[in-house]
């Protein structure tokens, strides 16, 4: 996650959807909840294809509900 964090932190991929995926994914293995579905939100932003759109949907529809 350092590492994920350290590349977003230098500006040059901050709109890289990719990379905000990735970094959801991490969150949603680590079962934190609420990270994973801000960063799949951030990802979802910056994405306009749409295949890559309906995955990263489905995979925040997984995630639980967290009040």
């Amino acid at each position: 996650m350092k590492a994920v964090d350290a590349i977003l932190a230098r500006g040059e991929l901050q709109d890289y959807y990719l990379l905000h995926s990735l970094r959801a994914d991490l969150f949603r293995r680590l079962g934190e909840t609420q990270e994973a579905r801000s960063a799949y939100q951030k990802a979802l932003s910056f994405t306009r294809l749409e295949p890559a759109r309906r995955f990263l949907q489905k995979r925040l529809n997984e995630l639980p509900n967290v009040t």
